[in-house]
């Protein structure tokens, strides 16, 4: 453990563990508030990209910090051994959890998505892609507010930079990722609409019985409504869906736009399709 984090926190129990660490409750004296504090053990970096991977989540972390819909990250420890990252602490159940227990209504959707968007779009504008927009790694602090989290797959794209490399999670990886060519940040627009219209459905838009299935349905990207499922979502909610999960890149909505739709904009209530004239 890392001298200058034991001199400043006092680290806890695990809460959490993953591929390459540990993710432990721990207590600031000084503040007297509890963070989490994420543990990467570098011995289990096999491979230049994990190593790039990990040393970048933390600088992302710090240049996306400062939005209150994205998790904060307040100090970094590093020794030969360990990186540590010590960072927002969101103890309630993650939006995973949410959506596993029941559907969403719209009112309710709009209400997790309006924060994510705002989240992504902070994101996009200081040239940062998630890469991994997905349940999991949408957090919730003590006061119900929604977080980002997990910047492990991020990557900058701006300057005309555009990104490379097969990262996310199959249900909600955009079609350009599968298919192995070059892509910007309108990849979270597309992950952001499967979480959409899984919140309303009670099921993704596109699945199968293997990630290679899962892959083949999303290259295909066929959007379907089912009436027995969406019998009773609106039309707008609907049009907002087609533009973000669209594979056409250069039709699919940006960030910004997202925020301006009207479903978003009127927190879900349904309004006639005139609105969107």
């Amino acid at each position: 453990m890392s001298e200058g984090l034991n001199r400043d926190y006092q680290v806890c129990e695990e809460i959490g563990r993953g591929r390459f660490g540990t993710v432990s409750r721990c207590f600031s004296p000084e503040s007297g508030d509890f963070f989490a504090c994420k543990s990467i053990d570098k011995r289990l970096l096999t491979d230049s990209i994990d190593r790039e991977c990990i040393e970048k989540e933390a600088k992302i972390m710090q240049l996306v910090s400062g939005n209150p819909n994205v998790v904060q990250i307040f100090d970094v420890y590093e020794d030969d051994s360990y990186l540590h990252m010590v960072i927002e602490l969101c103890e309630s159940s993650d939006l995973y959890d949410r959506i596993s227990k029941r559907t969403f209504s719209e009112t309710e959707a709009a209400a997790v998505m309006s924060p994510l968007m705002e989240a992504i779009a902070h994101c996009h504008r200081l040239g940062v892609s998630h890469r991994d927009i997905k349940p999991d790694n949408i957090l919730f602090d003590v006061r119900n507010r929604l977080k980002l989290a997990d910047f492990g797959s991020a990557d900058l794209f701006h300057d005309g930079r555009s990104m490379n490399g097969i990262v996310g999670t199959p249900y909600y990886v955009a079609p350009e990722v599968i298919s192995g060519r070059d892509y910007g940040e309108k990849v979270d627009v597309w992950s952001a609409g499967v979480i959409l219209y899984t919140m309303l459905a009670g099921i993704p838009p596109f699945y199968g019985e293997s990630a290679t299935e899962i892959f083949e349905a999303v290259l295909r990207a066929n959007l379907r409504f089912p009436t027995r499922i969406f019998h009773s979502v609106s039309p707008m909610a609907k049009d907002l869906l087609r533009r973000m999960i669209c594979k056409d890149v250069s039709k699919r909505f940006s960030a910004e736009q997202v925020l301006s739709h009207p479903w978003i904009t009127n927190g879900g209530e349904a309004r006639s399709m005139t609105d969107l004239t």
